[in-house]
């Protein structure tokens, strides 16, 4: 008596996962609340980077046209605040001898010439302070060195003289290396710093790094052309960019999370396919002889 010959079988069917079962898993639903912190904090710095984006109290129009004294504007050695530059204040003290110098490549109605600018010791201070002061305008280098030798005249006929003077209030230009060629000595950019390593009897003076643009001419020269400052936008495009960026940093966080857990899903499924295949080609007529 034989036996009933063997029935073959078909491998058990196993379902993929769908993705949705996937993402459900412990250890993607860790990973999704770690990802959901990291966005809320990239959220929270675009918001706060949007929120100063928008200057709610903006200076009032034509602010820096009503002259206010010196020390209530800008203090000794303190860099100015931009609503601040080109305010007009005022101040009073007395010029320091040898102290006018002349600095080059200055512009007077897109006309190139000279400016002269003085040392300025504050009058009614506790502590000496100095402010640079750029006195007027000239067409040439020779008219800049003959208004300097009147000025310097006139502070060794009074060198207690106080004077006032009326200007606009400027941030340092910064030292500049001079060009090839040119004469090391010349100074071409507006400086205090520069000024300073120039004027005498500094020691143990304050001095303000803004520079004081005279509103008319002090001395043989013409009136430096300084116009209001235009008034600033209450709207800070750089930093609407930049929450722009947080918020794409957060929604790209997201991103990473559901591509990981896609990743993964497709690559289980991939694995499971495979395994099928193997196995139904492992029962095959082919495979058995």
């Amino acid at each position: 008596m034989t036996s009933p010959p063997a029935i073959e079988q078909d491998p058990p069917q196993v379902f993929p996962p769908t993705l949705r079962e996937v993402m459900l898993r412990p250890r993607w639903l860790a990973l999704l609340a770690f990802s959901l912190l990291v966005a809320g904090v990239l959220a929270w710095l675009g918001q706060w980077q949007l929120g100063r984006a928008v200057d709610t109290a903006p200076p009032e129009p034509g602010r820096t046209e009503i002259v206010q004294p010196l020390a209530d504007v800008a203090l000794p050695g303190e860099y100015l605040p931009e609503p601040l530059v080109g305010q007009r204040v005022e101040a009073a003290g007395r010029w320091i001898a040898d102290d006018f110098l002349v600095v080059s490549s200055r512009f007077n109605d897109g006309v190139e010439g000279y400016w002269v600018t003085g040392q300025l010791r504050l009058d009614e201070v506790t502590t000496p302070t100095s402010i640079a002061v750029a006195l007027g305008w000239t067409r040439d280098a020779a008219s800049a060195e003959r208004a300097v030798e009147a000025l310097n005249a006139q502070v060794a006929d009074d060198p207690d003289a106080v004077v006032s003077v009326t200007g606009r209030l400027i941030s340092d230009e910064g030292p500049g290396r001079p060009a090839a060629g040119a004469d090391p000595q010349e100074m071409t950019r507006m400086s205090p710093a520069m000024l300073l390593g120039r004027w005498h009897d500094v020691d143990g003076v304050a001095v303000y790094r803004p520079y004081l643009a005279s509103q008319t001419a002090i001395g043989p020269l013409d009136a430096i052309d300084s116009p209001a400052p235009e008034e600033r936008s209450r709207v800070n495009w750089l930093n609407i960019f930049y929450a722009a960026e947080w918020a794409i940093f957060a929604g790209f966080a997201l991103y990473l999370w559901y591509r990981l857990a896609r990743d993964a899903w497709e690559k289980e499924v991939e694995d499971l396919e495979d395994e099928r295949s193997e196995a139904l080609a492992a029962g095959t007529p082919e495979s058995r002889d």
